[in-house]
This record gives C-alpha cells, structure tokens and sequence, in this order.
C-alpha cells in the first residue's frame, strides 16, 4: 500500500485552558507511506532532518511507535514500512510535533486496517502524549476541548470563529515539555483555580462566538507564571503584547508565542501579524508568521 498523510500542527491551552483547550494551525507534516514485508526505512527532511537524537530512523520513531501501538489495538500485524517525512512542525517548540508524529503512525494503521478514524484512535493518542488538547486538534482539526473521565479522553470539536488569524511567533530555542512541567506546583491557590475556571469557559465563548473577548479569555493564573524561568523573552513578548491589547499566551509548553488577533486587518493593527508586533517588541530571532486555522485535521490520501 501506498498513502499519503498529512497532519496538521496545534497549539494548547490558548492560555488558562491547561490540557483542555486546543487550536489546529495550517502548518502540516506530510508523511508518504509504502509498507514492505519487513523492517522500518525512514527519510526525514526539513524540521528535524539533522538531529538523529530527537527524531530516530529507526523503532524509536515516534510515527512508527504509535502505528505499532494502533496495529496492535486494531488486531492487526504491523508489516514493514517505508516513510518518507517533510516535516514542517518545529520541535520543541510547543507547535504540537509530537501529537502530529503520533496522530500521523495512528492514521496510518486505521488506513492499512481499513478503518475510520474513531473515539478510540483519539484515546490511543492521548496516553500516547499524556493529554489530549494537541493531538484532539490535530486529529479533528478546528477548536476543540478536551477531557479525561476516569481513564478515558475525550474531546469535542467547536468551530472558531472566521475572524480568528493566529500568529505565532517561534523563537530558534527548544523547551522540553517535560522539564517546564516539572516547574509547575501541585497545588495552587483558590482564587487561581477559580480564575482558571472561569477564563477556560469565557475562551470558548470567545472562540466561537466573541473575538471580542479573547484578551480577558486568554488570561491566565494556572501555569504560565510558575513557566516564566524556563523561557523569560516568551512571557516578555506574552506581557508586551497582552499590554497593547492584544490576546497572547505562550503556545502549549512554549516557547513560542501564539496571539490570536480578530477582524479584518483594519482594527488598530490587531488583525495582521506585522501590526501586533512594533519596533519596541524586539522580535529579532524570532519567526513570527501568521497562520490560518486547519478546519479539516489529518487527513489520508491513497497514492
């Protein structure tokens, strides 16, 4: 067989929504698959092509990780594979690379299995990645909230509102999920919690209804400030820009910035990626791009 996928990347938490809120962003993984009889031969080019330590040309390939794990949950045995991966999710850069690597090995074994993608294939995802707001995105594109209930995740699609222009702004530095994790405390205070709370529910309120109020909607209290050690110029850019009125927050783990302008391009410089960022708001190094919203998550194409 011979198929093609194509997965697009995903920011979290948009703020307060901690493991609960993700956005696709139209910036994809392409991965071309022809399975063989036997073994695994990988070809990486673009992100991640020259560091064999984060993405390995062998088993350990996070694609071929999570096709074995779904071969294995669909009853099936796994042949031999040949990927061919152009790549253009940075890594380590709270883009979701991760949840798209996972969500791509996925889609391929209920492709070969001759399967629809269903609610089990987002629950393999999600104990892949330990939550399931990027690879929900990622998997059924557009806005989507996520959760757990007992051991199982779940997570529902929302459609954004058609104002929303995402702009990130991606610095050349990594950050390690795990470590900025680490960094967060395992309680935190009432009044915090209560915050959370309430700007988790007015986000998506102003996800899919009220641009608007996405300043208020993207703030946050949970975790960004126990984060702000592990990447200063990140929450520098996040305040500068929250100060000038527009909604930002740093994307999933960071250390990329996302800002979530809305309109037409006409409303005070908040609807393009050049107006959100003046010449104080030094941006040197940084990738800053503006990016549509995926409204059609991973898709599957056969050669």
């Amino acid at each position: 067989m011979r198929f093609t996928v194509r997965v697009p990347a995903s920011t979290a938490n948009l703020g307060p929504g901690f493991d609960s809120l993700g956005l696709a962003l139209a910036l994809h993984d392409i991965v071309e698959f022809e399975t063989t009889e036997s073994g695994v031969d990988i070809e990486v080019l673009d992100a991640g092509a020259g560091d064999m330590r984060k993405v390995p040309r062998g088993p350990r390939h996070l694609v071929v990780r999570a096709w074995e794990a779904a071969c294995a949950r669909l009853g099936i045995t796994p042949p031999g594979l040949r990927l061919r991966c152009h790549n253009a999710i940075p890594h380590s850069r709270g883009l979701g690379s991760s949840a798209a690597a996972i969500v791509t090995g996925i889609a391929a074994a209920y492709t070969v299995a001759g399967r629809e993608l269903d609610a089990d294939a987002l629950h393999l995802a999600a104990e892949f990645e330990g939550h399931a707001d990027n690879v929900a995105a990622s998997l059924y594109g557009g806005f989507v909230v996520a959760w757990s209930s007992g051991e199982r995740f779940h997570a529902e699609r929302l459609t954004p509102h058609e104002s929303i222009r995402p702009v990130v702004a991606v610095p050349p530095t990594q950050s390690s999920t795990h470590e900025t994790r680490g960094l967060l405390p395992d309680r935190v205070p009432l009044a915090d919690a209560v915050f959370a709370g309430s700007r988790t529910a007015l986000a998506v309120h102003a996800m899919t209804r009220r641009p608007d109020l996405l300043l208020d909607a993207t703030d946050d209290r949970l975790h960004q400030g126990y984060r702000r050690p592990a990447y200063p110029d990140t929450m520098r850019l996040v305040d500068g820009l929250r100060a000038r009125g527009v909604a930002a927050a740093v994307s999933g783990a960071g250390p990329t910035v996302l800002a979530l302008p809305y309109g037409d391009g006409t409303d005070d410089g908040r609807g393009n990626a050049a107006g959100i960022f003046p010449p104080d708001l030094d941006v040197d190094g940084y990738d800053v791009t503006e990016l549509a919203i995926d409204l059609d998550g991973v898709q599957v194409t056969r050669a």
